[in-house]
C-alpha cells in the first residue's frame, strides 16, 4: 500500500497537469476564435465563456452523443477528451471559485468605512434591491407556477439569485450545496442561467445604453484628454517595498499567491469555528446551516482580515492589487470554462420550461429595476451608475465594468469607484455571499413561504431606504450649492 500511494499521485497529478493544458490551449484557440467572428465581437463575450462552449460541443454531452447515433463503435464515444480529464474539469469550480474570492479585495485601498457608505449608499440600496426582488420573484414563480406545472424542488426558487446576481463562479460553487441538500440538477440550471444572464446582460445593457443615449440620460464622450490616470503608489511604499522584496528570494506572483492562500485558509478557519458555535447552540435543536455554507463567501472576508491586518503592520503595500487581478482572472476563467465544459445538457433538457421561466422572470426583474427604480434611488449620474448594477445581477461583474466603461470611459461620473465600494456592502452578504449560501438551507428548515416574507421584508427595506437617502443626498446637494 505504501509502494502504490506515490505512483497513484505522481499519475493523478500528471492527469491535472495536462487538463490545465487543455484550458489553456482552448483558451488561446477561443482568442483567435473571438478575433474571427465578429459578431462575438460585437456580443462582448469573454473568450472563458467561448472556450468553455468549445469544450462542451467537443466533449460527452455534444459530440458523444452526435457520433453515437452515427457509429457507436467510434473511438469518439467519450469525444475527444479523456474521462479522466473530464473528471478533473468537473472539480475545479468548486475549488478555483475560492480563490476568485480570495482576492476579490487583496490590494484594495479599504478607506474609512463612513466615506465609502458616503460614495456607495445608493448603489448599495440599488444592488440590494436587484437581489432581494430575485429572491422574491424567484421563490414566487417557483411556488405558484413552476411547481404546480412541473413539479419542481422548491431550492429552485434560489437560482434566478444564484446564476444571475452570482454568475458561473458561484452558480459551481453553489452546486455541491444543492446536490447535498437533494436538488442534484440545480447546479446545472443555475450554471445556464449564468449563461443566459451574460449573454443578455450584454445585450440589453448595450440596448439600454442607445436608448439612454435618445432619452438623454448619458452622452458618451471619447475624449481623453482627461482621462483618470491609474492610482500610483507613494514614493515612500514604492521605495519599501522595493527593499523588501530586495531580501525576499521568490517571485512578486509567489509572495501574492501565498497572501491568497492565507486567505483561504482563514476562511477555513471561520467556517470550522462557525461549525463548532453551531453545534454548541443553534444546532442542538436540529437547525443545522454551517454544513451547507461554501468555502468561497469565508475566503472572502479572509481576503478582508489579511488586507487589514497587513495594513494596521504597516506592510500593506506588500500585496500587489494588479497580481491579486490576475491571480483572480485565471481562477475565474478557469471556473468559467470548466463550469460550462461540465454542462449536463440533458437536464437542462429535462427541466426547459423551468430554465425558460426562470430565465425571463430574472431578465424582466432586472431591466424593470434599472428603468424603473435606478432613477428614483441613485440621485446622482443615475443612468451610468445603475448599468453598473444591472450588468453585475445578470451573471458576472465583469459585465457591469464594461457597461460603465461603454457609457462613461473617462469615469467623469465615479460611476466606476462607487461600484467598486459597493461591493464591500454586496459581496458578503448576496451574489455569491452568506445569504446565498443559507438561502436553500433555510428554504429547507422553514420552508419557501417564510424565506418569502424574510426577502419580502429586505426588498422592501432596501427600496425605502433608497428613496429616503435619495431625497437626504438631494437636500444636502442643494444646501451645497447655496
Amino acid at each position: 500500500m505504501g509502494l502504490t500511494l506515490p505512483k497513484l499521485l505522481m499519475f493523478d497529478l500528471l492527469n491535472v497537469f495536462f487538463a490545465f493544458i487543455v484550458l489553456a490551449i482552448l483558451l488561446l484557440l477561443s482568442v483567435y476564435i473571438k478575433q474571427k467572428v465578429k459578431w462575438l465581437q460585437k456580443l462582448y463575450l469573454p473568450e472563458s465563456i467561448i472556450a468553455g462552449a468549445i469544450a462542451l460541443l467537443l466533449g460527452t454531452e455534444v459530440l458523444e452523443k452526435i457520433v453515437f447515433e452515427i457509429h457507436p463503435d467510434s473511438g469518439l464515444i467519450n469525444g475527444i477528451f479523456p474521462e479522466t480529464m473530464h473528471q478533473i474539469w468537473l472539480q475545479c469550480p468548486g475549488v478555483f471559485i475560492n480563490i476568485v474570492f480570495a482576492a476579490l479585495f487583496l490590494g484594495e485601498n479599504i478607506p474609512n468605512p463612513q466615506d465609502i457608505w458616503r460614495k456607495a449608499s445608493p448603489q448599495v440600496a440599488f444592488g440590494q434591491s436587484l437581489a432581494w426582488g430575485q429572491y422574491v420573484f424567484g421563490i414566487l414563480t417557483v411556488t405558484f407556477i413552476l411547481i404546480p406545472l412541473f413539479d419542481i424542488d422548491p431550492l429552485a426558487a434560489t437560482l434566478i439569485e444564484i446564476g444571475f446576481e452570482g454568475g458561473h463562479g458561484t452558480a459551481a460553487g453553489m452546486a455541491a450545496t444543492l446536490d447535498k441538500l437533494g436538488f442534484p440538477e440545480g447546479g446545472n440550471l443555475a450554471l445556464g442561467l449564468a449563461t443566459v444572464g451574460i449573454i443578455t446582460g450584454i445585450i440589453a445593457g448595450t440596448w439600454l445604453i442607445q436608448w439612454g443615449q435618445k432619452q438623454g440620460h448619458v452622452q458618451i464622450n471619447n475624449n481623453k484628454v482627461n482621462q483618470i490616470q491609474p492610482e500610483i503608489r507613494s514614493t515612500t511604499e514604492t521605495i519599501q517595498k522595493a527593499a523588501v522584496m530586495e531580501n525576499v528570494g521568490i517571485d512578486v506572483l509567489s509572495l501574492n499567491c501565498g497572501f491568497t492562500a492565507i486567505a483561504i485558509a482563514l476562511g477555513w478557519v471561520i467556517i470550522q469555528g462557525l461549525s463548532w458555535l453551531e453545534g454548541v447552540s443553534w444546532g442542538k435543536n436540529g437547525l443545522e446551516l454551517i454544513e451547507a455554507v461554501p468555502l468561497f463567501p469565508m475566503a472572502l472576508i479572509g481576503g478582508i482580515i489579511v488586507q487589514v491586518t497587513l495594513n494596521k503592520l504597516g506592510i500593506g503595500y506588500l500585496i500587489d492589487r494588479q497580481m491579486q487581478e490576475r491571480i483572480g482572472g485565471v481562477a475565474i476563467d478557469i471556473v468559467i470554462i470548466t463550469a460550462i465544459a461540465g454542462l449536463d445538457l440533458t437536464i437542462l433538457g429535462d427541466n426547459l420550461g423551468v430554465f425558460v421561466t426562470l430565465s425571463l422572470v430574472g431578465i424582466i426583474w432586472n431591466i424593470f429595476a434599472f428603468v424603473v427604480i435606478a432613477p428614483r434611488i441613485i440621485p446622482i449620474h443615475w443612468f451610468a451608475r445603475g448599468i453598473g448594477d444591472m450588468g453585475q445581477s445578470m451573471g458576472v461583474t465583469a459585465t457591469g465594468i464594461l457597461l460603465i466603461r461603454m457609457v462613461d470611459p473617462e469615469n467623469k461620473t465615479a460611476a466606476f469607484e462607487s461600484f467598486a465600494y459597493k461591493q464591500l456592502f454586496f459581496e458578503p452578504i448576496v451574489g455569491g455571499g452568506l445569504f446565498t449560501a443559507a438561502a436553500p438551507v433555510l428554504i429547507i428548515q422553514f420552508g419557501s413561504i417564510s424565506v418569502l416574507f424574510l426577502t419580502s421584508a429586505l426588498l422592501i427595506f432596501w427600496l425605502v431606504f433608497g428613496i429616503v437617502n435619495y431625497r437626504k443626498i438631494q437636500q444636502s446637494s442643494e444646501i451645497e450649492s447655496i
